[in-house]
């Protein structure tokens, strides 16, 4: 049985997925206390240290871990905002990722970010990464953008993977095949519990009545188009993502924190509202046993930030299988 470690865990769908593959949780990290509880919640067998990953005593692990996972906080790369980088404190947190790697010395580290880390500064900001994180020779390095989508997980959602693997070991790492079997939300999207969520105010809903699956503010009279838009109605690029329904016919877009966002709008395919709780965790392939804690608004956010427990699991897979093949 092999063991990890997962610094800013988040809401937990990594080590879940993780777990659920085969490996054993050591511990388990985070600085947001919605988090933890959510993470104490469900892995209460667990080691939960709800603290900046910066507070927590690595020497004990020292050689004794065969798995350091780290979700970096990805806004500071995000293809949205100011995309900092490294500049970004955010963005900085990878130095000391480093140094942990380097107390710790497991035998392979994998981080996952945004896809926009990968067209960041023109792609130099990857690459000095990779240079960050090999600074010492020790790993031979791989990353990879996957697309939840192709890994039987009903959305479309792009993570970039980096994977480092201990020269000393001559670990021979392969990210996972694309499935054979697609998944799409109306192989989901049915007996699922009841659970909290947002709402819409009468007025939106007003709108959305004009919405078929797939489609978004487009679809409304041009006399309501304008009205609903206000300025930006004659703006161009970047608003397909309001008032967009989800189609039962595809795989959702990607799951943001809110499910509200003006520009970035969940509706649920059939029903004028956005989608609740329990119907959020199902497109990041939660089980429906997982329990999130806070307020809806951080449950929204939780979810939305995590990545797909299934997704997480076929990379389990593939990190086992390398362990296994340790020469």
């Amino acid at each position: 049985m092999y063991n990890f470690i997962e610094l800013c865990s988040g809401a937990g769908g990594l080590s879940t997925g993780l777990i659920k593959s085969g490996f054993t949780a050591v511990l388990l990290n985070d600085n947001d206390k919605n988090c933890c509880l959510t993470l104490k919640k469900n892995h209460s067998d667990v080691e939960i240290k709800c603290c900046s990953l910066e507070d927590v005593n690595y020497e004990k692990y020292k050689n004794q871990i065969d798995l350091l996972v780290a979700g970096i906080p990805c806004q500071s790369y995000s293809q949205a905002g100011k995309r900092g980088g490294l500049e970004d404190p955010r963005g900085k947190l990878i130095y000391k990722f480093v140094d942990i790697l380097n107390i710790i010395k497991p035998k392979i580290f994998m981080i996952e970010n945004v896809k926009g880390i990968i067209t960041h500064n023109s792609g130099k900001t990857i690459n000095e990464i990779i240079n960050i994180l090999n600074d010492h020779n020790n790993y031979n390095m791989a990353y990879k953008l996957l697309n939840s989508f192709d890994y039987n997980v009903p959305q479309k959602r792009e993570r970039v993977f980096i994977v480092g693997t201990l020269k000393t070991y001559n670990i021979n790492f392969k990210f996972p095949e694309k499935s054979s079997t697609i998944k799409l939300l109306k192989d989901i999207l049915f007996n699922v519990p009841e659970s909290k969520g947002t709402k819409y105010s009468d007025n939106k809903k007003e709108y959305f009545k004009y919405i078929p699956q797939g489609g978004c503010w487009t679809s409304l009279p041009e006399d309501l188009q304008k009205k609903y838009l206000g300025k930006s109605y004659e703006s161009t690029g970047g608003k397909r993502g309001i008032l967009y329904r989800l189609s039962l016919e595809k795989p959702s877009l990607t799951l943001l924190c809110s499910p509200t966002q003006k520009q970035t709008e969940r509706c649920h395919p059939l029903e004028d509202r956005p989608l609740t709780i329990r119907e959020y965790a199902r497109i990041q392939t939660f089980d429906d046993s997982y329990e999130f804690c806070g307020s809806i608004s951080s449950q929204y956010k939780q979810i939305g930030n995590a990545v797909p427990v299934e997704l997480a699991r076929r990379i389990g897979l593939m990190l086992i299988e390398s362990l296994n093949n340790i020469k």
